[in-house]
């Protein structure tokens, strides 16, 4: 199901209505499930596509429950283990292409049902939790119609917290906010980000395909070009899609946690991940970084040895995080990348600290030159990382980094870090312009004036396009 289509939209329209005939919350609940598995159901045409995902989802409820009986290390730590055993077969990564099911099968959402499940696991093994889900709570906070997808991942607090208040009466600001959080999104989703991917299409082709490849300095540019345009799309259309889903969460009863905070204006890479895909780096440091952290400064106690240390566990983090955005070789060299990028940027924070001092340090941060020079670099390591999402394998990746070589990589890092260090002042400026004259004329007629305007450019981008977006994000 697309998440721009007509049909998408009807199956919210009637899910609202049918949420809001009535106010009590076991019927509400009843609602919410009932739409989950229709979208659930939708990625596929015969029940046997979704046997996989059942099974899944049975076993994980199954290890959960064990692991409350037995709240001990060993019986986590192998609850862990059976369900990522699992997870790694049915997603087929790259060394296990010889073994697979004998049949297609969906695998959609499965990432996303992973961590909640790990999340509960880990969480009723050590207490926090002090009492498992029910069968149907459980399956309403793993298979969430509005998080299924691509998230965000929310918290089972979160998701208790949300369940408690479905019976809360919804008021005008609140409608109003979220048709305007919708329609915000939608313009994300079906203007820029499919302008950002018809650009991205249109000259990515002329690199990727042999019989189209350029060469030397109109190879260089068409790359960075693509590598640009392709971050712009990935982060309009996923941005979008979270604008999307939270508002109508909002008419549900569901207040889900923000993903996204500015990435672009992160003055480093560290920085840029506390504010891209805000629940998935969150998960990663409470379920991978943190414990990593605490094992390995047990075992190496020096105080000199704790920053060399962090430097590790945010490679293995980042390293993790990278792979699991695909099955493929090619995403193992974007984990790599990833890590890479996050340890590099920890022992120069390490690096500068120990030459210049906390407070000289910290003042050069501030200086305008230096950030700016930071934030380019920092979109334009993650633009060229993002290369491993849209080639489409191990060989097409060889052949273009070899076409490129060493002085063509280097080039368009410069390039990019240039440029989006120029262009990064003047668009910034433009916003905050915009923001504070939308602030002097804020009235409702004019804050519906500007709704129905957004709704209707989306209207007329689909018409001109003749194709709904698709949502990127569900392929990784």
């Amino acid at each position: 199901m697309n998440f721009t289509s007509p049909i998408f939209f009807a199956f919210v329209f009637a899910t609202v209505l049918a949420f809001h005939l009535s106010s009590n919350l076991s019927y509400r609940r009843v609602i919410l499930s009932i739409a989950s598995l229709t979208l659930v159901a939708s990625y596929s045409t015969t029940w046997l596509q979704l046997l996989p995902l059942t099974a899944f989802l049975i076993l994980g409820y199954l290890l959960i429950w064990l692991v409350s009986l037995n709240r001990t290390g060993p019986a986590m730590a192998s609850g862990l283990a059976i369900i990522l055993v699992v997870y790694i077969f049915l997603k087929q990564f790259f060394f296990l292409q010889a073994y697979s099911l004998p049949y297609a099968y969906t695998v959609v959402g499965l990432s996303y049902i992973l961590f909640r499940i790990i999340h509960l696991l880990v969480d009723v093994s050590s207490g926090e939790i002090k009492s498992i889900p029910g069968p149907l709570e459980f399956f309403r906070y793993t298979c969430n119609f509005l998080c299924f997808v691509s998230g965000p991942i929310q918290t089972w607090d979160e998701f208790k917290k949300d369940d408690a208040l479905l019976s809360a009466p919804l008021s005008s600001e609140v409608v109003f906010g979220a048709f305007s959080r919708v329609a915000t999104g939608l313009v994300k989703v079906a203007v820029i980000a499919a302008i950002a991917n018809y650009l991205y299409e249109n000259v990515s082709v002329q690199i990727l395909q042999a019989e189209q490849a350029e060469s030397g300095i109109r190879l260089f540019a068409k790359y960075s070009f693509s590598a640009a345009s392709y971050t712009a799309y990935l982060y309009y259309n996923f941005s979008g899609y979270m604008d999307i889903v939270l508002g109508i969460g909002l008419v549900l009863g569901q207040k889900l946690p923000e993903n996204f905070d500015r990435p672009f204006i992160a003055r480093s890479f560290l920085e840029f991940w506390q504010r891209w895909h805000i629940t998935l780096s969150l998960w990663f440091k409470a379920y991978v970084f943190t414990p990593l952290m605490l094992v390995l400064v047990r075992l190496f106690p020096s105080p000199g040895a704790t920053a060399y240390v962090g430097v590790f566990c945010f490679f293995v983090t980042f390293l993790l995080m990278g792979i699991w955005h695909g099955s493929t070789i090619v995403f193992v060299i974007y984990g790599l990348l990833m890590g890479l990028g996050a340890s590099v940027n920890k022992l120069w924070q390490v690096a500068m600290t120990a030459v210049l001092g906390k407070k000289p340090y910290r003042a050069l941060q501030d200086n305008w030159l230096y950030a700016a020079l930071c934030r380019g670099l920092t979109f334009a390591y993650f633009t060229m990382a993002l290369t491993c999402l849209w080639v489409t394998s191990l060989d097409q990746f060889g052949v273009l980094a070899g076409r490129l070589g060493v002085v063509g990589i280097a080039a368009a890092l410069l390039v990019l870090t240039l440029g989006f260090a120029c262009l990064f002042r003047p668009y910034q400026f433009l916003q905050e312009s915009i923001g504070k004259m939308m602030l002097h004329v804020r009235s409702a007629p004019v804050e519906n004036l500007l709704l129905a305007s957004r709704l209707l450019l989306v209207l007329f981008c689909i018409v001109l396009l003749n194709k709904t977006p698709e949502f990127v994000y569900k392929a990784f």
